[in-house]
């Protein structure tokens, strides 16, 4: 098998690929790409067991097919350093030799029989599928991640639900702190399904869906394939079922807030500096237009204060949410203007942009923390 290759272009898709591998793994396999030739086509494997990248490249010349597991560290190591000229790739079938050749010089390094690598899940033959633009699984994977659970006791807390519905899809992510709910209606799956996307491959598929203008997205009882230019992600699903997201959003919360975002976002960054470190407790008293942000810490006996103005709509209340969190969600739900839903004191504010991108929705909850005064 010997091909000629870019190297940038085989940089650029070892490194896309890469992000699936784990650093330590249990099988010593998973620390290798496997490669594949047909033809004019090489594709390039990674997985971790439970999700697998392929990227898929054209070479510039070929003789022969074949497969062979390479080491990933030491291939992309090399890969670096003659990205910005073509490479010619031989393997020796009889002992597993790989010669690397370049301008000036070749690596010599083994490869391992590709018989040793997972072959991977394979989707049912009446598995759901359906085209969803690029952009729209984007979005709702940027809104949505960053809320999930860090922490195992809930598994299923630790990614995204995908709420599949005849004419929208809701991604939601919580970790019981706050809540997300993007509901976008850019899209008619047709069908109704859900299922829970583990956030690594939630992040992998952000990082490399690139200005794609399709996804194809097919999805069996286990997991899903997500198909767009070059590149396939094959992801298995959460087990479990996910509570029930509508029902933790507040009806009622009368009392309005509208602030400039990124003024109450500014604010809250450098109130937070002196909060109390085990809490990140800032409290946030509400009055007829203005906000008072005020945290302090009794441990080192410091604290701080700032005031951001406001169109308030409400009685005057003083309600302590995580600074982290509340950071999180103004960095994440966009606009010029922030709209804050609250209610009283013990009950979860809601976080909103005054203005929603056309045919989405997009509602962001924060659970309160007590104050005492």
């Amino acid at each position: 098998m010997r091909f000629n290759i870019d190297g940038k272009l085989l940089q650029q898709q070892l490194s896309a690929v890469n992000k699936v591998i784990n650093s330590k793994n249990a099988l010593s396999i998973l620390d290798n790409f496997l490669f594949e030739l047909n033809g004019s086509e090489l594709t390039i494997t990674g997985s971790d067991q439970e999700n697998t990248v392929k990227a898929k490249v054209e070479v510039l010349e070929s003789d022969g097919n074949g497969r062979i597991a390479v080491g990933a560290k030491t291939l992309l190591e090399i890969t670096k350093e003659v990205s910005s000229q073509p490479v010619s790739f031989a393997l020796n079938d009889q002992t597993g030799e790989i010669d690397l050749v370049f301008l000036n010089g070749k690596f010599r390094f083994m490869g391992i029989n590709a018989d040793e690598f997972p072959k991977g899940d394979s989707l049912e033959d009446d598995a759901r599928e359906f085209n969803v633009p690029a952009a729209v699984v984007l979005k709702g994977i940027e809104h949505t991640v960053y809320a999930v659970s860090q922490e195992n006791i809930r598994p299923i807390m630790t990614g995204i639900y995908w709420d599949i519905h005849e004419n929208d899809i809701v991604f939601v992510a919580s970790d019981t702190h706050k809540l997300v709910r993007y509901i976008t209606r850019e899209v008619a799956p047709g069908f109704e399904r859900g299922f829970i996307m583990p956030s690594k491959p939630a992040n992998i598929l952000k990082n490399i869906i690139g200005k794609e203008d399709m996804v194809n997205i097919r999805i069996g009882e286990r997991g899903a394939r997500f198909s767009f230019g070059d590149f396939s992600l094959t992801c298995r699903f959460i087990k479990g079922n996910y509570p029930n997201y509508n029902r933790v959003i507040p009806t009622d919360n009368p009392y309005t807030v509208n602030i400039d975002r990124q003024s109450m976002l500014n604010a809250m960054r450098r109130v937070a500096i002196f909060a109390s470190k085990a809490s990140n407790l800032v409290k946030m008293e509400m009055q007829p237009g203005m906000m008072r942000l005020a945290a302090q810490d009794l441990d080192y006996g410091t604290s701080a204060e700032e005031r951001v103005l406001c169109d308030y709509q409400g009685n005057d209340m003083t309600i302590g949410f995580n600074s982290a969190f509340t950071v999180e969600i103004l960095n994440n739900i966009g606009g010029e203007t922030a709209v804050i839903k609250l209610s009283d004191p013990a009950r979860p504010g809601i976080f909103e942009p005054l203005e929603q991108e056309p045919n989405t929705e997009l509602t962001t909850i924060q659970m309160p923390m007590q104050v005492i005064e």
